[in-house]
């Protein structure tokens, strides 16, 4: 190479040089990153002091913490728990690009500074601090906000403003304990996107806004208001809510009946204890088959004690204390429901529903009076403030002879029905706003209509009816209603009878349909086969498994009896087991049904789940079906195994290995109970670990990933050696590729639900992450996930738990007492509390997946340690230097078998024995064979 060419490489050579010094002492100087940024990061890093934040520098370079910046511009800070002091920077709108802010649970102090038109704010999260007020520009131009915390703040009273209108992606708002004043405005039911929305012990008053009617709300939590009135009004908003799936209202003044909840088919948490509510408890409330966890205590409701399903979680107190009729399930005295359906008419106003109490009106019942032989013969019910209408039930009422309703506000016509009341002498409906028609009374009855100015006159078109259920056809006098009439008949019966022949025709086309279904050859469906079942179709969306062929055929099965191992199980064989499902053989019961023991002539213990036939539904088949598929597509040590199951005619029972030490809620909260000694921390993080270990396996070791949905301690099931095995896979779901979501319907126990799963309906595996580290924190507290024993602030063991986690002191008074630990088992409690804490983070994105959980735990499990020995050599193995027969003979002793030296060398034949000391590697046992 000339001297020329070697100049210019030299100098290219320097030019890039200078160029990468200009980068690097550019970016040591600060100046790739926005001034205004840099400026608010400083001030931010000298008022709060967040680890590893320097007063100098820049915010975006690697050794600040916790910071995320994009392009030069701050977009993420993430500074939760890490216990600062100190107050905010009055300029922190400056940072436009910011889309994360999370400084919760720490000690900030003062008052927030405005965050006035951070456009691309996305996630704020402020609570567990002690900020003192909120500016009164604090929401403008939040336009992209999407979650809102604020909750257990120290803020002076305060209303919510009209600018969070703009937040229109907002999907969480959760401000418990906030000191907000005032209604509750009526743009949070407007917001498109908003699903969960926590407003509890805080200020408010008012009724529920109208526009919640037509929300996407499905978590509303509005329970212990502390305004002197409270949230008051009546609840009819909620039947139209039909997204709801979790309602707190309780500690509220509430009044009325509880509304048709009907068509709320998602609502599986229901709290409307503590309220002024009236009137008969819906009986459709509990036919939801989503409905789970629901509190009606301490109210005025009247009528028959709510019969509740074996599935619905309510204790005796969460109920009791109203005004029914008797204190336990049963019908209530005609006498009572006539005169409930009368106090209905007036909306079931408070006054009545004090004093009608009990199963005999004649009995202290104010404004009712009988004679001796316990008829009703009078209803005093004038100057009352009543409101609504007349009841045409009053009619029901036989032997009345007397009704006094005047100086009312009452509305409506008086109903014809009154005039069929052959004993009624007096009526006096003076000074109300009734109207309509006025109906023919005898001649004998004193009839007192003055003070109503509309009544005697005809409403106009599509005013109230007449209350007595007349025909919207009105015969008029020339008889031409009556011809309408009869052509209009003429048509419905013509209707009527086409309707029922098609219901004919296709009902005798489904029979056929399912005889030959039942005739047809099921072994191409479902085969009998050790271990296993295959199912002969899938719907092609990796769904978990079609509808099983033989659901819906006939009592009559090939299928006559199974030995040990099978899957099809007979009927037959199943009730001789269970001595015909025997009370003597139950061992639980559950929403699905009920558990039964049972040995099989081999010896081997079984359990039998047996579904209710109250069950035997599309959900019920459902989650019957998810069972099968999923625990014969996965087998783990830590997953109960299913032997089998059994289909025949309106049977449906799923036959599972025996674990004969119960659950492990048995032995966390019900161990004093039940005689149980409690759980070693030893015991407690072994059976974590084995619970994380199969969740594990269904996440991502399995051949196919699954979600579990229901993880609990009543769905861990131990063996005699107090080992854990998941079990209830009724709920699972496939997983999805990556990281992604998939939307279904929520399902679960409430307390283990993650947070973004009850907002959104979308889940992951961080779901069961979440409730992975609940059931963590239930291992150390040795308490239920929610516990109404609690004061207030430790009902929720989750938000209790980690409000307290950070101080160790604290963290020592909330264990389980029983655990009473020593230094070295503190330590170890202290990892897995850190453990809880991260797998219950809000942000699933912030928990870790079960692979973590298991080698987090594994090490405080499995400790090994070599065994000391005289006769070992300095690696602690006396057996180094023997030859292989020498040590093979030592081995055989220990193990107590009898195995002849040629067993080494089977490895390369094709013989097979128990015993597996080919494991060890090729080369060791050919020179040793040699």
């Amino acid at each position: 190479m000339g001297e020329g060419p070697r100049r210019r490489a030299l100098s290219f050579l320097l030019f890039v040089t200078c160029i990468c010094l200009s980068i690097a002492l550019s970016r040591s100087q600060g100046t790739s990153t926005s001034p205004d940024d840099v400026a608010v990061m400083r001030k931010l890093a000298t008022q709060l002091s967040p680890p590893g934040w320097s007063h100098v520098g820049d915010p975006c370079n690697p050794s600040w913490r916790f910071v995320n910046c994009e392009d030069g511009r701050v977009v993420s800070i993430n500074l939760a728990s890490k216990g600062l002091t100190g107050s905010l920077p009055k300029d922190l709108n400056k940072l436009s690009n910011l889309r994360v802010l999370q400084l919760q649970r720490n000690d900030i102090k003062g008052p927030l500074p405005t965050l006035a038109n951070l456009s691309n704010l996305q996630q704020l999260y402020l609570d567990g601090n002690h900020f003192t007020s909120i500016p009164s520009d604090f929401f403008s131009g939040l336009s992209s906000l999407q979650s809102l915390s604020l909750d257990d703040n120290s803020f002076a009273p305060w209303m919510i403003p009209n600018d969070l209108a703009q937040s229109t992606n907002l999907a969480d708002f959760s401000a418990s304990n906030a000191s907000i004043n005032g209604s509750i405005p009526s743009f949070l039911g407007e917001l498109p996107n908003l699903q969960s929305l926590r407003l509890s012990y805080n200020i408010l008053r008012g009724e529920l806004p109208a526009s919640f009617a037509s929300s996407n709300i499905q978590s509303l939590i509005l329970n212990n208001q502390i305004s002197p009135t409270k949230l008051t009004g009546s609840l009819d908003v909620l039947s139209s809510m039909t997204q709801i799936s979790q309602v707190w209202l309780h500690a509220n003044s509430f009044t009325g009946p509880i509304p048709d909840l009907s068509k709320c088919a998602s609502l599986f948490d229901l709290q409307l204890r503590d309220n002024i509510l009236t009137g008969i408890v819906p009986s459709s409330l509990f036919h939801l088959e989503s409905l789970k966890n629901i509190s009606l205590g301490n109210n005025l409701l009247q009528g028959p004690f709510p019969s509740v399903p074996n599935g619905i979680k309510v204790y005796a107190d969460k109920i009791a204390n109203n005004k029914f009729c008797n204190p336990k399930p049963g019908p209530c005295d005609p006498r009572v429901m006539v005169l409930l359906s009368v106090a209905k008419g007036f909306g079931h106003p408070e006054k009545l529903a004090t004093s009608w109490a009990g199963n005999d009106p004649c009995n202290s019942w104010t404004f009712v009076s009988c004679d001796p032989k316990g008829n009703i013969i009078g209803l005093t019910l004038g100057k009352q403030n009543l409101g609504g209408t007349i009841s045409p039930d009053i009619a029901n009422i036989k032997t009345l002879a007397k009704l006094f309703l005047n100086d009312n506000s009452l509305t409506g016509p008086l109903p014809d029905s009154l005039t069929h009341l052959t004993r009624l002498q007096i009526l006096d409906v003076s000074n109300n706003n009734l109207s309509g028609k006025t109906p023919a009374f005898e001649d004998h009855v004193s009839l007192n209509l003055s003070g109503n100015p509309l009544i005697g006159k005809e409403l106009p078109s599509g005013g109230s009816g007449s209350g007595s259920g007349a025909s919207n056809v009105d015969v008029l006098p020339d008889g031409s209603g009556s011809k309408t009439s009869s052509f209009a008949m003429k048509w419905i019966i013509m209707i009527v009878i086409i309707a029922v022949l098609v219901v004919l025709v296709a009902s005798i086309l489904i029979y056929i349909w399912k005889r030959m279904i039942s005739r047809g050859d099921q072994s191409a469906l479902i085969k009998p086969t050790v271990g296993k079942i295959e199912v002969a179709s899938s719907n092609g969306n990796g769904a978990l498994i079609s509808e099983p062929p033989s659901i819906g055929s006939s009592g009559h099965t090939d299928v006559q009896a199974v030995e040990s191992g099978r899957m099809i199980f007979s009927i037959h064989v199943l009730r001789r087991v269970t001595n015909n499902f025997s009370e003597d053989y139950i061992v639980g019961r559950g929403g699905f049904g009920v558990v039964y023991r049972g040995v099989l002539q081999d010896g081997t213990q079984i359990a039998i789940k047996r579904m209710e036939l109250s069950v035997v539904s599309s959900k019920g088949l459902t989650e019957f079906q998810a069972e099968i598929a999923v625990l014969t597509k996965v087998r783990h040590r830590h997953l109960v195994s299913l032997t089998g199951y059994c289909v025949e005619a309106n049977e449906r029972l799923l036959v599972y290995e025996y674990m004969p030490q119960g659950t492990l809620g048995q032995h966390l909260f019900e161990w004093r109970e039940l005689g149980y000694e409690p759980l070693t921390w030893k015991q407690r993080i072994t059976i974590a670990l084995d619970v994380a270990r199969g969740v594990e396996y269904l996440h991502s070791l399995a051949q196919t990933s699954f979600i579990h949905r229901d993880l609990k301690p009543t769905n861990i099931l131990l063996t005699n050696d107090m080992r854990g095995k998941v079990s209830d896979f009724g709920l699972v779901k496939l997983a999805p590729d990556g990281k992604y979501s998939v939307e279904t319907r929520l399902a679960g126990t409430f307390g283990y639900l993650a947070p973004e799963y009850c907002a959104t309906g979308r889940v992951t595996t961080k779901a069961d992450v979440y409730s992975f580290g609940v059931i963590l924190m239930e291992l150390i507290a040795g308490r239920k996930v929610l516990d109404e024993s609690q004061p207030n602030e430790r009902t929720h063991l989750v938000t209790w738990f980690r409000r307290i986690m950070i101080n160790k002191e604290n963290m020592l008074k909330a264990l389980d007492p029983t655990l009473d630990p020593d230094e070295e088992t503190f330590a170890s409690i202290c990892k897995v509390v850190e453990l809880a804490g991260h797998c219950t983070a809000r942000d699933p994105f912030q928990r870790p997946d079960m692979g973590h959980a298991v080698n987090t735990l594994a090490p405080l499990v499995e400790q090994w340690r070599p065994t000391s020995s005289d006769h070992e050599d300095d690696n602690g193995d006396s057996s180094f230097h023997m030859s292989l027969s020498q040590a093979v003979e030592r081995w055989q002793a220990n193990e107590g078998t009898s195995l002849t030296g040629d067993l080494l060398y089977t490895h390369a034949g094709n013989s097979q024995t128990s015993m597996e000391p080919l494991a060890f590697p090729h080369s060791f046992a050919s020179s040793n064979a040699r």
